[in-house]
């Protein structure tokens, strides 16, 4: 499968809420923080997706999504180089992230379990932080 990457736009909300309804992800807070999105498109279709919430310094990676029949084949981890590379240009020098379902997939991108006392403090501000994830989810911070 060939895909292409590139930043989200408005028009693209319904096939990203799609995705991240399928995929069982939080939908609050996610379009407010569209421009700062990056789609995985094939054949004119949204097969991925993943977002940072930029609060300052810091920042949120969320709504990491792959289409099941899109599912390993290197798009995921695209996305997520992607969005962290353009946070750093941001000046984002921490991302942190919860999880449900992945806690053993960001490793690989120096994520590193920790309680979410020690996750930036402006994070709370996010929609996630203040009940779209379970308390229940585990916490991973990136520092640069």
């Amino acid at each position: 499968m060939s895909y292409t990457l590139r930043s989200a736009q408005a028009a693209d909300w319904p096939a990203i809420a799609d995705l991240l309804t399928r995929a069982e992800l939080p939908l609050a807070g996610a379009q407010e923080h569209l421009r700062n999105f990056i789609i995985a498109e094939a054949d004119g279709e949204v097969v991925g997706t993943a977002g940072i919430e930029a609060y300052g310094s810091a920042g949120l990676l969320r709504s990491l999504a792959v289409d099941p029949r899109q599912r390993g084949q290197g798009v995921g981890e695209a996305l997520v180089n992607q969005v962290l590379a353009e946070a750093a240009n941001d000046g984002i020098t921490e991302v942190a992230l919860l999880t449900t379902t992945a806690p053993d997939y960001f490793p690989r991108f120096g994520f590193e379990q920790v309680e979410r006392s020690a996750l930036p403090a402006q994070l709370t501000e996010s929609a996630e932080f203040q009940g779209a994830c379970p308390a229940s989810a585990v916490a991973m911070l990136r520092q640069r």
